[in-house]
């Protein structure tokens, strides 16, 4: 006896092509300021930013840091961000709701996440303004909780995007309106963050 072989031809279905890596997250995770684009029992940035088409690279030429772990690429900082100087935008909202991080550390008991969003291509540092090294923390990119965090934005593939959003947040020991001094370009910003509760004015 001998076997047959039948072939079964399946129909080819059309894939549409979803344009650019800003759709890829969707309108209402963008307009959500990028942080419900995580699990919501997750209180810490992921370890692997997840993949969209804009993974970040970790490698730079010559004596630069390495760049930052990003999750997306976009033209401009999206709706519901300010700028922070030229090259760093936050959050408007006037409160970033806070949850229990699980942190040992009493200066990051409650955590508010929130992505950070820097134009490609530039190194930004971040850091908890002075007096509030006790009670505050922040990090970007899969880091450790800290009073001070570096986020070197690679110039994205392609050279298309003119900025990268990282997940992050900050940390608090309990809710306040945490001041952030943001250095890009060897100038100074300011910034107040209403974690847990809104600050009683807005820096612009």
């Amino acid at each position: 006896m001998s076997a047959s072989t039948t072939t079964i031809r399946t129909p080819r279905v059309p894939v549409h092509p979803v344009p650019g890596p800003i759709a890829r997250w969707g309108p209402v995770c963008l307009a959500a300021a990028l942080t419900a684009c995580t699990p919501a029992g997750d209180s810490r940035q992921p370890s692997t930013p997840p993949p969209n088409g804009a993974a970040a690279s970790t490698s730079t030429s010559g004596g630069e840091p390495p760049c930052t772990p990003s999750v997306t690429e976009m033209s401009a900082p999206p709706a519901g961000y300010r700028l922070v100087g030229e090259d760093t935008a936050v959050p408007s909202a006037a409160v970033l709701s806070a949850e229990e991080s699980g942190e040992a550390d009493p200066a990051a008991r409650l955590f508010a996440k929130w992505g950070l969003v820097v134009r490609a291509g530039r190194v930004v540092d971040l850091r908890v303004a002075p007096g509030w090294e006790g009670r505050a923390r922040v990090g970007w990119g899969a880091t450790t909780p800290a009073a001070t965090a570096t986020v070197h934005a690679c110039a994205a593939e392609g050279g298309q995007a003119q900025w990268l959003a990282f997940v992050g947040g900050t940390w608090v020991a309990r809710a306040g309106c945490v001041p952030v001094i943001v250095t890009s370009n060897g100038q100074d910003h300011r910034v107040d963050i209403g974690i847990g509760v809104a600050c009683a004015t807005t820096t612009p």
